[in-house]
């Protein structure tokens, strides 16, 4: 069995794939081999998916991005999100930060907006392209903060976050994953964690909710999908495997550690991801639009 991970190695989606699959194979009792297609924001790898016999042998990792963003990015999006995949569930979702260089004037959400609202010609942000979960988030937050922000895209994460780090950017929009160790080693800082919950991850960093914007709350996830077609049996064995994977203490231990936040309960089933696609396709596909960035 292959797991498309439609991303570079390196990535917060490529080690919650990695070690998901990892796991995946112990109960399926056959090896899962991971492949990274990198390239187009996820839609080579998910296009060589949507080639593939649907008998469960290929999977794929899909993203809030692969599955929401892409649909209004792309002018000629080669698959259709709801129409060419089933989910077979939930592997991980992540909150996000809004973190800035050391020598922003701003601790909090509140003086981020009051600073931004008088420094917007001069500010930019930064993230790892068009598409990717950094940008993503940094336009439904500047959407519901109705602030306009010159974006700087990047190849990938890190090579925005070091230009973050070397104060060439102002501010990213950061999952958890990517942010926390840099947050931590003091070489950026936390304004805000963009949720309505605390992060137990970063204790002292305040919500968006708290700050009076209580509708930012803007989270990540990660599924597995097979091709439309694929039976119900085999994708009822694949969502077994899956679980006992997320149940695995090692995998526990590990996504904790960096801010992700394993499914429980009725987010197990497929349709938690079905109706997370949905939502997004309803809320955030028309701000996205409204943006005009295209890949295509």
């Amino acid at each position: 069995m292959t797991l498309i991970i439609p991303f570079p190695a390196g990535g917060p989606s490529d080690a919650l794939g990695r070690a998901v699959a990892q796991a995946m194979a112990v109960n399926l009792k056959q090896s899962v081999v991971v492949e990274n297609i990198g390239g187009a924001s996820g839609t080579i790898g998910l296009t060589k998916l949507l080639k593939a016999p649907a008998d469960g042998y290929l999977l794929g990792f899909g993203t809030i991005g692969t599955h929401v963003a892409n649909v209004a990015l792309f002018k000629h999006l080669p698959y259709d999100p709801v129409a060419d995949f089933e989910p077979v569930g939930l592997a991980g979702m992540a909150s996000t930060l809004l973190v800035a260089k050391l020598d922003l004037p701003a601790s909090n959400l509140q003086d981020f907006v009051t600073y931004a609202r008088a420094n917007r010609a001069k500010l930019t942000y930064g993230s790892a392209g068009i598409g990717s979960i950094s940008h993503y988030a940094c336009v439904l937050l500047l959407s519901n903060l109705k602030l306009n922000i010159t974006h700087v895209p990047y190849r990938g994460v890190a090579p925005a976050m070091n230009d973050l780090m070397g104060g060439h950017v102002d501010f990213m929009c950061d999952q958890t994953t990517t942010a926390l160790p840099q947050v931590s080693g003091g070489t950026i800082k936390a304004i805000a964690a963009l949720s309505d919950q605390p992060l137990p991850q970063a204790p002292g960093v305040s919500t968006a909710a708290a700050a009076g914007y209580p509708g930012v709350n803007l989270r990540s996830w990660n599924a597995i999908f097979v091709r439309k077609g694929t039976p119900a049996p085999v994708r009822q064995k694949l969502n077994d495997a899956l679980r006992s994977a997320l149940a695995d203490p090692d995998v526990m231990r590990q996504m904790t550690a960096v801010g992700v936040e394993l499914p429980r309960g009725a987010d197990l089933e497929p349709g938690a991801v079905s109706a997370l696609i949905a939502r997004g396709l309803e809320h955030d596909v028309p701000v996205l639009r409204a943006k005009g960035e295209y890949l295509d």
